[in-house]
């Protein structure tokens, strides 16, 4: 069989090893990927109000909290050595229940505001992506597969979750859109980020980080539409039924399978994307062949 040759360059990353690629850590973005994110969102926000409001231990605890939860998942998360639906559905859950409590602690008791917030960790996010593409050359999902990437992706994560905390809240209470019209706008935005997918050939990362933020907002007027009072214009249902209901739901669902590598023959055909035109890598022969 005929080797792949490679030309003279910056290092392979994240394996020196010609010819292999590691396995994927994150799941590919599929739909059923983003309807498990917006149950895990809508946990997220139920699951931190449970903490914060329910049980009365305030922002700063529940931070203190989920935020030691997810150090430990995201810790075992990177020392994995290949993809595990439950665990990374855990940290994922962790950085929205994580993100929920720090952004109303930031944005209520600091009283720094859902605007400012907002701007803030917007402007987190654009510097995370930024700084990824600079270091790896790439921010495409697929690529997630060394502890330097993950790291850049589980960062992105956290900062889109919080963000979307605050923009959630600013939109459902400050907008005068309340949550079924924040949720709408939410939709409406989702729509056309897919419209772009599919008839455009607009950044896929670009689009990926952008319906990553936006289901975050979703799931929080989601969860308000459940856990408020029936005046505020939500349901009435008490916040720790509501994560009862969507964790067994997390449960029982099915995940994806890893970001581009659904069998051998997948990895080995995408394997030339995976190396950046930063690091001058150049695949001469690539070969389905056993």
């Amino acid at each position: 069989m005929s080797q792949p040759s490679l030309s003279h360059g910056s290092p392979m990353q994240p394996t020196e090893r010609p010819g292999h690629v590691e396995p994927a850590k994150v799941p590919e973005a599929t739909a059923g990927f983003w309807a498990i994110k917006i149950v895990a969102t809508t946990l997220g926000e139920v699951g931190g109000n449970a903490v914060t409001l329910t049980l009365g231990l305030g922002y700063l605890a529940g931070t203190a909290i989920f935020g030691a939860a997810l150090a430990v998942l995201l810790a075992a998360q990177v020392r994995a050595d290949r993809f595990h639906p439950i665990l990374y559905w855990a940290v994922v859950t962790a950085t929205t229940l994580a993100g929920t409590t720090l952004a109303d602690f930031c944005d209520r008791s600091l009283g720094i505001g859902y605007a400012g917030g907002s701007l803030v960790l917007l402007g987190s996010v654009v510097a995370t992506l930024i700084l990824w593409k600079r270091t790896l050359g790439t921010v495409a999902v697929e690529t997630v597969r060394s502890p330097r990437a993950e790291g850049f992706y589980w960062a992105t994560v956290m900062f889109s979750q919080t963000l979307g905390t605050a923009l959630g809240d600013w939109m459902a209470d400050s907008s005068g859109l309340g949550y079924n019209g924040s949720a709408l706008l939410i939709l409406v935005a989702l729509a056309v980020v897919t419209a772009l997918h599919l008839r455009t050939r607009v950044s896929r990362p670009m689009l990926f980080w952008t319906a990553f933020v936006l289901t975050r907002p979703l799931g929080a007027t989601l969860a308000n539409s459940l856990d408020k009072p029936v005046a505020s214009g939500g349901l009435g249902i008490d916040d720790i039924t509501i994560s009862g209901v969507l964790a067994l739901v997390m449960a029982g669902a099915r995940p994806p399978h890893p970001a581009a590598c659904r069998s051998p023959g997948g990895l080995r055909r995408r394997a030339v994307r995976f190396f950046s035109k930063k690091e001058q890598v150049r695949w001469t022969t690539v070969t389905n062949a056993p």
